[in-house]
């Protein structure tokens, strides 16, 4: 009589559940020997236990068998990647393609030219476009010209300030021009009268006046008769 299936569950027994685990690694182990050298495959077997034991077994090393499982699985999901990068790239390609067709369509539309294929309706829209860009251009047009003409008025008015202020200051100049110029004429008016109080001083000190007094006797020249009668070497004499 053969032995009965057992229940695949959790063995609540912690002694039977060591020894259970104990006898199927064991097993487990063989199993993936015999693979590996039946097969001719490489094989890797890694198992912790509940107390976090290691048990490993790799036909060609398990490290190595890692390594090659790891670059495996990485090659691949690069190259999806990759080949969900291009295919996005491809479509956004293919939009800007055709968007730059269809401007470069509209543009010679704008320009005239091409008009054959369109319908009545595609024209009347061109128009419709064609009247809203000439709206637009006259709008800024004019805007640009107020602009102007305000940054006109504002010079125009700082050159009035700049000129007011000139004018002011040129006054001023000119009031202290006529200050001085009436300071050197007083000085001069002064200069004059001092010139002729000191000429009219002059004039008197130059009148006679009656002198009194004697006078030093002057040797007569030789050849000349002498006076031998006892007189004086001095005179007295009244001076007029």
């Amino acid at each position: 009589m053969g032995r009965g299936r057992v229940e695949l569950k959790r063995i609540e027994n912690k002694i039977n559940r060591q020894v259970t685990f104990s006898k199927r690694r064991n097993g487990l182990l063989k199993k993936a020997y015999e693979l590996s050298v039946l097969c001719d495959v490489e094989v890797a077997l890694i198992v912790f236990s509940s107390r976090g034991k290691l048990y490993e077994f790799g036909s060609a090393g398990t490290s190595k068998t890692l390594e090659r499982y790891q670059r495996c699985c990485y090659s691949s999901q690069d190259g999806t990647v990759a080949d969900r990068e291009m295919q996005s790239w491809y479509q956004e390609v293919s939009k800007l393609k055709a968007k730059f067709e269809s401007l470069q369509r509209s543009q010679r539309h704008l320009l005239g030219e091409d008009l054959g294929p369109l319908s009545i309706k595609e024209l009347q829209q061109l128009e419709g476009q064609l009247e809203s860009s000439l709206s637009q251009a006259r709008q800024r047009k004019t805007q640009i010209m107020l602009d102007q003409m305000e940054e006109l008025r504002k010079k125009e008015r700082r050159l009035g300030e700049i000129n007011k202020q000139l004018k002011t200051k040129l006054e001023q100049e000119g009031a202290n021009l006529g200050a001085i110029q009436s300071s050197w004429e007083a000085e001069a008016a002064v200069g004059n009268s001092y010139q002729i109080h000191l000429g009219q001083s002059s004039a008197m000190d130059c009148e006679p006046t009656l002198q009194i007094g004697y006078h030093q006797f002057v040797q007569p020249e030789a050849g000349l008769p002498r006076n031998t009668g006892g007189e004086n070497n001095f005179m007295l004499g009244w001076v007029l």
